[in-house]
């Protein structure tokens, strides 16, 4: 399975500018709000339709603007999961899921189909309950085997879990990536939550202010996210403007301090990027004196801020993240960062 989207869409002043390849898994396209994933996906849906371009399903062209191609909804074979679940409120569980089964035609293949979507889904109990009976866990599972029990090729998940709370978000997300291992359909999901992209998602694209800036491995994107915005969406706190001063070295001006990489720095290199959890007292390479601003202590890490002791007045201090259990009574003289820890970034 594999879906390839180049699109292009112009909202006032908004563009969307979108270059996607999808190999099969599931993709998440990781990102703030309002920077087009959600769009991304309805213009794949066919819910709404770009001024350009090109998507192909496993194959088949959903939309082509050369060609004048363009599939409704209903004959794309993508299922839609959106933010709120937009289940229909005057209908009970298993009604709703009828509802994803309007083309089969035999009555009692339907009704087959929907007793074991309930009893995949743990819905069976609550089969005669309407929405608003239902828990947050509840509606989401109903949302799924709505759009399951129609047997799509493609899922796109439209930030699945935002409107749950944080401990039901993590129980849901083992539950849904449990459920999408077992019935093998590929995915694309969007979110701004990087901890729910790295869980659920074996590919990512960054994306930002409506472009794909880059598209990886999970891992590799997390461990090169490119840009000064691909590194903030995965979390790092610690970005300043650099510039090349050698093959594996880069100067940080508004920190004081020279860096070396661990990759080869690029003629085009505009910034670096140094994950809170990566600073070590111990650590030798990149090693500079410090000074401690302020300490937060947190359920399970503490937040120590710093400065370089070369540091230009007036600039942000530095977040150094160590499990509480770890952290040092008296703030270290210096810390180090490994140099295959120094993110190369470069212009969006």
């Amino acid at each position: 399975m594999s879906l390839s989207v180049h699109i292009r869409k112009r909202l006032g002043d908004f563009q969307l500018s979108v270059d996607l390849e999808h190999p099969g898994g599931i993709t998440g396209i990781l990102g703030a709000s309002g920077c087009g994933k959600s769009l991304t996906l309805k213009v794949v849906a066919g819910i709404v339709k770009p001024d350009a371009g090109r998507i192909v399903l496993d194959g088949k062209v959903l939309y082509d603007s050369e060609k004048r191609i363009c599939l409704k909804p209903q004959q794309r074979e993508v299922g839609y999961l959106f933010q709120n679940y937009a289940l229909f409120p005057n209908m009970t569980v298993e009604k709703n899921i009828l509802c994803g089964l309007r083309r089969e035609k035999d009555r009692r293949r339907r009704l087959e189909k929907m007793e074991e979507m309930l009893e995949w889904m743990n819905l069976s109990g609550q089969r005669k309950l309407y929405p608003h009976q239902l828990s947050g866990g509840q509606q989401q599972r109903t949302a799924l085997a709505r759009m399951l029990v129609s047997g799509p090729k493609l899922l796109l998940l439209d930030e699945p879990f935002s409107a749950l709370d944080a401990y039901l978000r993590e129980q849901l997300q083992i539950q849904v990536k449990e459920i999408l291992g077992r019935f093998g359909r590929d995915v694309l999901l969007v979110s701004h939550s990087r901890d729910e992209i790295y869980y659920l998602c074996g590919r990512t694209a960054i994306m930002h202010q409506g472009r794909i800036l880059k598209t990886d491995g999970t891992g590799e994107i997390f461990a090169d996210p490119g840009t000064r915005a691909g590194a903030a969406l995965t979390g790092c706190k610690n970005i300043a403007a650099a510039r090349k001063t050698g093959e594996y070295e880069v100067e940080v001006p508004e920190w004081g301090v020279r860096l070396r990489a661990a990759r080869p720095v690029g003629e085009k290199v505009c910034a670096v990027g140094l994950r809170a959890h990566y600073f070590r007292p111990e650590t030798g390479e990149n090693s500079f004196p410090v000074i401690c601003s302020s300490r937060r202590e947190e359920p399970f890490e503490m937040r120590i801020l710093f400065r370089f002791e070369g540091q230009q007045e007036g600039s942000p201090d530095l977040w150094w993240r160590i499990p509480k259990n770890a952290a040092p009574g008296v703030m270290p003289e210096r810390l180090g960062i490994a140099p295959e820890n120094v993110l190369l970034l470069y212009p969006e």
